[in-house]
């Protein structure tokens, strides 16, 4: 009788599992909390916009999105563990187009196809890049700064997010460009490039310009040159405005998921990325931070990857950046 009353039991009990199982399996996408790889480090501007945009995004898809932060070579690290993840939707990451210059400038650390192994939910913010000096630093302007860069090769040191980065690459474009040397101090990213800046462990940073805005307004900063035309600093010049024949680039934030998501997955984020970012609340509070919050599909995405690319590479053969065998 007892072992009747045990199987009974046993039997119940594994077909609530399987009931459950199969419940929870029935249930629309999504239907438990979903993860998002941040590439950078707590405190840093893309930590701060993912986040901010999985609030928005959880409130859209009625579930909640756990933030985990890899951050490591410059994004590399984050994007392809992203890559590497379960492609059932419940893992998504935040990419920017520094991957888009690391394979340009270091191919052999990326091992992963961005074409292949990630696909795009929709590109969200897009923000320039700008270059800062202490305020009593002696070079007023950016051409102060390349005079003395020629002059004094390797003296001046600046930081950026890693090696690869889209500041990183644009470092490389000034030098080749104008002759100048610099010695490039690669960081993890986050407010440790300002710190290391103000507290005179290097001469010059380039960087996000939001993460200068503050320090600049406190007097503590001087912006000497920006990727991106600003009408809030139009003394503050671009690289074509100084006479050569270039653009820099600036960096973009999207988000991205591991490629041969289920079509379910897909047709529900897509459009609450879009959703999201169209927010009025979301724009206006990433627009006071000097941030430009844009809005592309994932079909728009994919055509702004391949075009960058292309004209990543072109640029780095035009001033001898590309590595050969």
């Amino acid at each position: 009788m007892k072992r009747s009353i045990l199987m009974a039991g046993l039997f119940l009990f594994a077909y609530g599992l399987s009931v459950g199982a199969l419940t929870t399996l029935a249930q629309p996408y999504p239907n438990r909390p979903i993860q998002i790889i941040i590439p950078n480090v707590p405190g840093s501007i893309m930590d701060i916009n993912a986040r901010a945009l999985s609030e928005e995004l959880g409130k859209i898809l009625g579930t909640t999105l756990i933030p985990i932060n890899k951050p490591g070579a410059a994004t590399i690290v984050a994007t392809e563990a992203l890559a590497r993840s379960k492609k059932d939707g419940y893992t998504l990451g935040h990419v920017g187009n520094t991957m888009i210059y690391v394979k340009i400038l270091n191919p052999e650390t990326i091992r992963f196809d961005m074409d292949k192994d990630i696909e795009p939910l929709g590109m969200h913010l897009t923000l320039p890049l700008a270059v800062a000096v202490q305020a009593n630093a002696p070079w007023k302007t950016f051409n102060e700064a390349l005079d003395y860069a020629k002059k004094n090769p390797g003296k001046l040191r600046v930081d950026t997010i890693g090696i690869g980065s889209s500041a990183h690459f644009n470092l490389e474009i000034i030098q080749s460009l104008t002759g100048a040397q610099f010695t490039h101090v690669p960081f993890k990213g986050g407010e440790s490039v300002i710190t290391a800046l103000l507290g005179g462990h290097l001469e010059m940073t380039f960087d996000a310009i939001n993460k200068f805005v503050p320090h600049i307004e406190s007097g503590k900063l001087r912006l000497l040159l920006l990727t991106n035309k600003m009408a809030d600093f139009p003394n503050v010049p671009t690289l074509a405005e100084l006479g050569y024949n270039q653009t820099l680039v600036y960096t973009w934030f999207a988000m991205y998921a591991p490629s041969g998501l289920p079509e379910e997955a897909k047709k529900v984020l897509v459009p609450a990325v879009e959703k999201a970012v169209k927010n009025p609340a979301y724009k206006a509070k990433f627009e006071q931070m000097k941030l430009i919050v844009e809005y592309k599909s994932p079909a728009e995405l994919k055509k702004l990857v391949a075009e960058e690319y292309a004209r990543g590479l072109e640029i780095a053969d035009k001033v001898g950046l590309r590595k050969t065998n």
